[in-house]
């Protein structure tokens, strides 16, 4: 059963107390800026697990402007489709209500647990020794025919130990052009650090994500090829021990790592693996099948 830590209490609860229930999910993003992405996304990654668990969901989009805007950055970030909050209607029987927010606004919501999320920041030049450039829009990233890498070195968290930067109000939607350029790489950098800490994205966050979803598309491709195998049972069980505490994706993608590398599993299971894993994820692992080996 899948548990979120409640903001509210900071304790654990269900995330779906009657397993087949409906449950409501609301996303509250505050704008178009990378920290609303981040909170649309967590809740893409909510709704993905309680389906794979069997659970019915219904999701909400609650934000104050900039809606078709921030709709449309979500599509391309392979978030699902929210309902307006307009729309909201009662007696559908939900077993729950979720919420997921940013960070520091449990006082501002209804009732029901709330999922947290952290703030993301795009740092432009970070990790290249340049001048940060974040009023100019940022840096364009050169990521030809990656995706969002899953933060390639085991161990590592994209963004980890890079100081923030500060700003007098919120990053304008302008940031956004170099983080959508390629995605998948945006998912992948953002899904590799814990939600409950900040992701400081810059050029070589994306660029080292970009590389590490290039050699797993690379890798599936060429698993592909060989004869399928179900996926591994201890393998399977911890990927959703994983995403089933508290949404622990940086685990997932450990789990992913060490199949990538683990001697005595056939290709055909690391490729079922990873398929299955994307269900989760939504990196399109499996885009290069069928190209030129």
């Amino acid at each position: 059963m899948l548990r979120i830590l409640d903001a509210r209490t900071g304790e654990p609860v269900p995330a779906a107390p009657a397993r087949r229930g409906l449950t409501r999910i609301e996303a509250h993003a505050s704008g178009l800026d990378p920290t609303g992405l981040r909170v649309l996304l967590t809740a893409d990654l909510l709704v993905r697990a309680l389906e794979l668990g069997g659970t019915p969901v219904w999701t909400i989009l609650n934000a104050p402007r900039d809606q078709p805007e921030l709709r449309t950055a979500a599509t391309r970030l392979a978030v699902r489709p929210f309902e307006d909050d307009r729309d909201l209607a009662s007696g559908l029987g939900e077993a729950q209500v979720l919420h997921v927010a940013q960070r520091g606004a449990e006082g501002l919501l209804g009732e029901g647990p709330v999922v947290s999320v952290a703030p993301a920041e795009w740092v432009a030049g970070r990790g290249r020794g340049e001048a940060d450039d974040r009023g100019a829009g940022g840096e364009t990233v050169d990521t030809p025919g990656a995706g969002a890498g899953a933060g390639a070195r085991a161990g590592q968290r994209p963004g980890a130990g890079v100081a923030p930067d500060r700003t007098d109000g919120p990053v304008p939607p302008s940031t956004l052009p170099p983080l959508l350029s390629d995605p998948s790489v945006l998912r992948l950098a953002l899904l590799a650090v814990p939600r409950s800490e900040p992701a400081r994205l810059d050029p070589a966050v994306l660029d080292d994500a970009a590389r590490s979803l290039a050699r797993w598309r690379r890798a599936v491709a060429g698993w592909a090829r060989r004869p399928s195998r179900p996926v591994p049972a201890e393998v399977r069980d911890r990927l959703r021990a994983a995403w089933e505490d508290d949404l622990d994706l940086p685990a997932v993608l450990g789990v992913l790592r060490d199949v990538e590398s683990a001697p005595g599993i056939p290709d055909g299971a690391r490729f079922e693996t990873y398929a299955y894993a994307d269900r989760l994820l939504a990196l399109d692992l499996a885009r290069d099948l069928g190209g030129p080996a």
